[in-house]
């Protein structure tokens, strides 16, 4: 079951617009600063989760379609890169 309606973008935005000059109504600037910024908060959560279910399925995608040889060699590579600059850094102490 999805929360967000079937419906045109800029209509959704509209929405939004609407329910904030709602909220504005009866509320000192100080409540509709708390009101606000506990908005924002609910919107980095979802935005947050959702960027993270995004990096998930994105790492599933890449293991799914690397096989065993390319996933070594590529480790490999990375392992020759961590000693190379460990040896540069210890050229610089």
């Amino acid at each position: 079951m999805s929360l967000i309606p079937n419906v045109p973008p800029k209509i959704f935005t509209l929405s939004a617009v609407a329910l904030g000059y709602l909220l504005i109504d009866d509320n000192t600037a100080n409540e509709q600063n708390a009101l606000g910024n506990w908005l924002m908060l609910v919107a980095q959560v979802l935005c947050t989760n959702a960027y993270f279910k995004q990096v998930q399925s994105e790492r599933q995608m890449i293991n799914e379609t690397m096989s065993e040889e390319e996933t070594i060699q590529m480790m490999q590579k990375m392992i020759t890169a961590l000693k190379t600059e460990v040896e540069n850094l210890k050229k610089t102490l």
